[in-house]
């Protein structure tokens, strides 16, 4: 449609009702941007481009620019624009209801530009009075104030060779190695003032080249919709289309993600369909009734985070989530969601004891409507943009996950493998000597890490509340600290799977992570932590540079025990496999802080090895005194290919052999 189109051409293309002529003595003018079908996809749950229409429109309209607002509020008698435009008036700029019974108000008001303030203020269900911000605005007011901006999001996009080459960079059989981050808290211009924010544009010039350096091939932010209260991380939103103001305008959010993309990095985006706060002028309430959560709270209130769960039946409700999903896509250019909180979604009986939940009609614990959401979700997505990944953040052992749908999956690309996070951390905390008792917690995960689509994460819920620094989980003296810790990174990286570090977690911070300070840069003038941060870059460089390492990392056929039977001297050892034989890769782990020369392993190949990583090398801070210079090899069985190989094995230290 133009942007200039006459109420008479309008009226004939949408053929509405209401739609007749604009008045233009009124302050509010009757004009839709909705046809008949958007309005039944959306009640039906199909309008997955609902943000086109919802929320506010700079247009110009019978030679009059101004802005169009449209909100669904469907238990409203009386909706109203009020801002800074006119002075926060309640009553002078009431919208049309629709007379369709969608609950779909609307009008164009001519003379608002760009830049101006407001929310609706809505007379509601039962007499209620509510001043809310616009569920589809891109901009709000920066916290603590929560008043809607009208902007919009377009960007002169410059990234066409990543969007062209991003299907194979995104492939499941490509290297995935995310960086999470928490945009306030990485760095700040001043790290003990939790108000001091470096800007968009100040966050891409440092941190941009930083996960370069560092070969991550992808980076995930932890949510950036918009949220009111800094302490919960932005996982209780209340922007849904909005990057948040705390670091500029969502126009110097997409320049960000390009300039990754410049740099061949990815960019995954944390997303919450799963809850959302009851701040007043949120989605909580919003119209006087549970017009976006479930009326029953046994359905509709998280008891974990004291906030309000989606009504995943309501067509209105998922066509608001699936635009959401493909507005950051379409308009932000991003490579994926990781999806919080997915097993709060699929089970009613989630954090809940008997009684506190009610079966569904089959006598189950699933949330048969969030599931049909999740599984619409995925297909929609892959469906409109095939060359993008989406994660759940699911800790059960709910099956399919990361299957296909076609296959009786949940669809999602990846899962994390929250059990392969428990298990090695709870490994890694013991006693080092009590370790070859407990090598089955360590190697468990091989049993089922084909089963899904492995994601191994490290993330900021493992450095917080009390669990301690990667670096403090570690046993022994400072030197052990480093070497175990060494020796998890080199054990993730080479375990199947993708792999993601939080923030900190690559040079070994010392304190639990503090969304109100900054990572602690000045640790990095000792060895120790620069050097520590130099094995994580390298076990990068080499797990994308390396076929075998992923290649076929989600695949049973990826992966090969060649002895795990020296439980007494802690000593693990395994293939890494690719397409290719040439390409395969053998892990020798040594668990115990002592060395172990002239060891022998039996493996199946050809005669010439070569080591080609060294944890304990003195470039990562490691003694650099056991290493094998020229790797001994002799012929066991010709007509099998059976080789010995002689080794020395660093203490707590990790070798690859290519």
């Amino acid at each position: 449609m133009s942007d200039d189109l006459n109420a008479v051409q309008f009226a004939a293309k949408v053929k509405y009702e209401e739609v007749n002529f604009v008045d233009t003595t009124k302050n509010v003018w009757n004009y839709s941007l909705f046809s008949e079908e958007d309005v039944r996809n959306f009640r039906e749950g199909a309008h997955y481009n609902a943000y086109k229409q919802f929320g506010n429109k700079q247009l110009q309209v019978l030679n009059n620019r101004g802005t169009y607002f449209a909100v669904w509020a469907p238990n409203a008698t009386f909706v109203s624009v009020m801002g800074s435009f006119n002075n926060w008036n309640k009553e002078s700029h009431p919208l049309f209801v629709r007379l369709d019974k969608s609950g779909i108000w609307e009008g164009f008001i001519p003379g608002v530009m760009a830049g101006v303030t407001y929310k609706y203020h809505i007379h509601g269900f039962n007499g209620s009075r509510l001043d809310k911000g616009d569920p589809y605005c891109h901009f709000w007011e920066k916290r603590p104030f929560t008043a809607s901006i009208t902007c919009d999001v377009e960007y002169d996009w410059n990234d066409e060779t990543w969007m062209q080459k991003r299907a194979k960079h995104n492939a499941l059989t490509a290297p995935w190695s995310i960086y999470e981050v928490h945009l306030a808290s990485w760095m700040r211009p001043n790290k003990f003032d939790e108000n001091s924010y470096n800007s968009y544009n100040e966050i891409t010039e440092r941190l941009v080249p930083y996960v370069k350096k560092m070969g991550f091939t992808h980076v995930e932010f932890m949510p950036v919709m918009e949220y009111p209260f800094d302490g919960s991380w932005g996982y209780q939103g209340t922007g849904y289309f909005a990057p948040t103001s705390r670091f500029g305008k969502p126009q110097d959010f997409a320049a960000m993600v390009e300039a990754f993309h410049k740099e061949d990095i990815g960019v995954i985006l944390d997303w919450v369909p799963s809850h959302y706060p009851y701040d007043s002028h949120g989605l909580y309430m919003f119209d006087g009734a549970h017009t976006y959560e479930y009326a029953d709270m046994r359905k509709g209130f998280h008891p974990d985070w004291n906030s309000y769960i989606f009504n995943y039946k309501r067509g209105e409700v998922k066509s608001f989530l699936i635009s959401n999903a493909r507005f950051w896509f379409e308009k932000f250019h991003i490579d994926g969601f990781r999806v919080d909180a997915v097993s709060s979604m699929l089970r009613l009986d989630y954090s809940r004891k008997e009684g506190e939940w009610e079966p569904n009609e089959f006598g189950g614990n699933g949330n048969l409507e969030a599931i049909a959401f999740i599984k619409d979700f995925n297909e929609t997505i892959y469906r409109d943009f095939p060359d993008v990944q989406t994660i759940a953040e699911e800790s059960t052992d709910w099956p399919g996950i990361s299957r296909p749908i076609s296959e009786g999956g949940i669809g999602f690309g990846m899962k994390w493998m929250m059990g392969w996070m428990h298990d090695t951390l709870n490994y890694f905390k013991r006693d080092q000597f009590a370790r070859p008792y407990h090598q089955d917690q360590l190697t468990f995960s091989i049993a089922y890490f084909s089963h899904e689509n492995f994601m191994l994460p490290l993330s900021h819920d493992e450095v917080v509340h009390g669990k301690s620094p990667m670096i403090n989980k570690m046993p022994g003296d400072n030197w052990q600290k480093f070497a175990n810790l060494r020796l998890l990174y080199t054990y993730m990286y080479t375990h199947p799977g993708a792999k993601l570090l939080f923030m900190g977690n690559e040079f070994g911070d010392t304190k639990e992570w503090d969304y109100r300070s900054e990572l602690q840069w000045g640790l990095l003038v000792h060895d120790q932590h620069r050097l520590l941060r130099d094995c994580v870059r390298d076990l990068n460089l080499f797990y994308s540079g390396e076929p075998a390492m992923h290649e076929k990392q989600f695949g049973y056929e990826g992966f090969e025990w060649v002895d795990l039977n020296h439980r007494k001297e802690c000593i693990l050892s395994y293939k890494r496999k690719g397409n290719n034989k040439e390409d395969d890769l053998l892990v020798v782990l040594n668990m115990l802080p002592e060395p172990r020369f002239d060891y022998e392993i039996t493996v199946k190949g050809k005669i010439n090895w070569k080591e080609v990583f060294n944890s304990d090398s003195k470039k990562y801070w490691g003694s650099g005194d056991i290493f094998n210079p020229h790797v001994r090899a002799s012929i066991i069985n010709k007509e099998d290919n059976m080789i010995k190989l002689t080794l020395n094995l660093p203490p707590l230290g990790g070798i690859i052999l290519k």
